[in-house]
């Protein structure tokens, strides 16, 4: 049985075409793909942003309809400045929680999920475009990898009681958090930006939806 992977897009303005454009990197896809699972990009324009009920029917139908096995929020646009897709992740998480379908966030995805129970967000400086040291929690079992890319301006000022963090930057920043009852996980770093396949992640992401189904 195929399973289908729901990638969330960044947004950009395309001024030479005056057009607003989806996107997401094809390495994040083709990571997708070393998984041995099927990427699905969603479009960030199925949603209403002025809905004062926060129900989003032609998305929820979407997802239905393409039986969306599990979701990965992708990096990209710091949250705020993309409202269109503010709206659209927040809504896949409730529609993940209902479901209790499996999610994985990459930096701005774990953003993202822990706003969405009540997190904050702080400004952190020397995390863009350089790598980090991991310190690990005992009980993690991410454990496998010294040093990850980091590429974010804001981090998540604590982590939030619903779930447990499994590392932490050599400055003391969270980079990575489990769901301690959802099969929900989220890292800082790009695991598709990495130089080299690391077969850890691959793994560890692959434990996450199959234990999730």
């Amino acid at each position: 049985m195929s399973i289908l992977i729901g990638i969330t897009q960044r947004i950009d303005k395309v001024n030479a075409y005056n057009e607003w454009r989806d996107s997401v990197d094809q390495r994040l896809v083709e990571w997708v793909i070393d998984a041995g699972f099927i990427p699905v990009p969603i479009p960030n324009n199925l949603v209403n942003v002025s809905s004062e009920s926060g129900g989003h029917p032609l998305l929820e139908q979407w997802l239905n309809l393409l039986n969306i096995n599990a979701l990965l929020l992708s990096g990209g646009n710091d949250i705020g400045t993309a409202v269109q897709r503010d709206v659209t992740e927040n809504f896949l998480l409730k529609w993940a929680e209902k479901h209790n379908k499996p999610v994985l966030g990459i930096c701005r995805g774990m953003q993202m999920m822990g706003l969405h129970v009540g997190g904050k967000l702080i400004k952190v400086s020397g995390h863009v475009n350089t790598r980090h040291k991991l310190q690990y929690d005992k009980v993690s079992t991410i454990k496998a990898v010294e040093s990850v890319n980091s590429y974010h301006n804001y981090a998540l000022e604590g982590c939030p009681d619903v779930f447990s963090v499994l590392a932490k930057s050599d400055d003391g920043n969270i980079e990575a958090i489990r769901h301690r009852e959802l099969p929900w996980e989220a890292w800082m770093w790009h695991p598709e930006r990495e130089g080299r396949l690391v077969i850890s992640h691959l793994e560890r992401f692959k434990r996450l939806i199959n234990n999730g189904k």
